[in-house]
């Protein structure tokens, strides 16, 4: 029995690791093309559509100027551009300072949620703004993105020349990468999810998913959903799965770059990733349950990732971590010692090899530093995503058996 269940994690983890070597080597190939469009993408671009950036914010006083400071540089014609900071329940000076740049910046607006939108979190605010937006194409950026200049414009171009992309979404960027030995850790796994997930899986099935910010949406398709989710912790991920189900596709286009910040202590790091680890979760187990109802056979194949990755793919790793402590202390009498010995040395070594091809991609990151993170990192950062994940399937099985309310944390934020 013991070797039975070592053999079926062993798959399990194999699976993923091919998986995603799979996925590295598709979006090694969508870096070395995509730029290559721009040039006849560019006759598209006269008679801009109006845009509506949304930016929901509670208590990002410590951000909020930065943000709205890269938002007032945008390369985007100012008399079809709206920025609208939706301040949420704030209690420190977020409104304050957005109505500073409303003075100088006319196009940067400032509403106030109210009942019954306000104070709910992400997906609210979001509903809550857009119905006081007007543009045709909806941006949205979270309250510590400082986008650059072309940013929008590459989104908006994307969307112009791709007329089955209902969304486009850009890459991002950590902007205090180097701050902590998390934020190292973070800024590897961001280049690794956009060029292995997202780039991969756009590049080979035309999949992508919509990121939490620094996207593009056409309007019609919000009013046609009704809005956001406002029960999903991951609402972007479930914003994707309707946005394929109403038949079309959501583009990759990395020259769409935002720099952001990430979690600088391990305590809002475990916050964050809870949520996101929780909601993904909810997106899975609501979709799963409408299997045989989905109409885009396509994001099956995406739903079932993210089944193998939050579900399977831990199973496996715990299960062989379980079951090598235990033979420590009592004889299964296992009969792959050394194989699996090799299996492991293997997988550390195929892990390794693809996060360094996929640092090449982004130039500076390829030094000798990121060479020691990238093998600590396996033996502390991949591990910590183990316990977190178990914590947070606890909590979401809890929350359904006992009916509670879904509550949004917002990320602390770092000056």
């Amino acid at each position: 029995m013991a070797n039975t269940l070592f053999y079926i994690s062993l798959v399990l983890i194999w699976s993923m690791l091919l998986y995603h070597m799979f996925l590295m080597q598709g979006g090694f190939r969508h870096f070395l093309r995509y730029e290559k469009v721009i040039p006849q993408w560019e006759r598209k671009m006269v008679n801009l559509p109006k845009v509506s950036i949304l930016i929901p914010a509670h208590n990002e006083e410590v951000v909020i100027g930065a943000t709205l400071r890269a938002m007032s540089r945008l390369n985007y014609p100012k008399d079809k551009l709206e920025v609208i900071v939706i301040n949420d329940n704030s209690s420190d000076r977020t409104g304050e300072i957005a109505a500073q740049f409303h003075e100088k910046f006319p196009f940067i607006q400032t509403v106030k949620t109210e009942p019954p939108f306000s104070g709910k979190g992400k997906s609210s605010a979001l509903n809550y703004g857009f119905q006081k937006s007007t543009g045709d194409i909806i941006v949205v950026y979270d309250a510590d993105n400082t986008p650059e200049k072309d940013a929008v414009y590459y989104l908006v171009m994307a969307l112009l020349n791709d007329p089955k992309a209902g969304a486009a979404v850009g890459k991002f960027r950590v902007i205090n990468a180097y701050e902590t030995l998390l934020t190292r850790f973070i800024n590897i796994e961001t280049i690794c999810f956009q060029w292995m997930a997202q780039g991969g899986r756009w590049s080979w099935f035309k999949i992508a998913t919509i990121p939490g910010t620094n996207f593009a949406i056409r309007r019609s398709i919000i009013e046609t959903l009704g809005g956001w989710d406002e029960k999903a912790l991951a609402e972007d991920t479930e914003l994707t799965i309707r946005v394929y189900e109403l038949g079309y596709h959501i583009r990759f286009f990395p020259a769409a770059i935002t720099w952001e910040q990430e979690p600088q202590t391990w305590k809002v790091w475990w916050k964050q990733r809870t949520r996101w680890a929780r909601g993904n979760q909810y997106v899975v187990l609501k979709f799963l349950s409408q299997f045989f109802k989905l109409n885009r056979k396509r994001i099956i194949f995406d739903l079932f990732y993210f089944f193998f990755t939050y579900f399977l793919f831990f199973f496996g790793v715990i299960m062989s971590n379980l079951l090598f402590v235990t033979n420590l202390f009592i004889d299964l009498e296992l009969s792959i010692g050394t194989i699996s010995l090799v299996l492991w040395a293997l997988a550390f070594l195929l892990y390794v090899t693809e996060v360094f091809i996929t640092l090449s991609i982004e130039r500076s990151e390829l030094n000798r530093g990121n060479f020691f993170i990238v093998l600590f990192m396996y033996f502390t950062y991949s591990q910590m995503w183990i316990i977190l994940v178990v914590y947070s399937l606890f909590l979401e099985i809890k929350r359904v058996l006992l009916q509670q309310e879904v509550r949004w944390y917002k990320t602390d934020r770092f000056g």
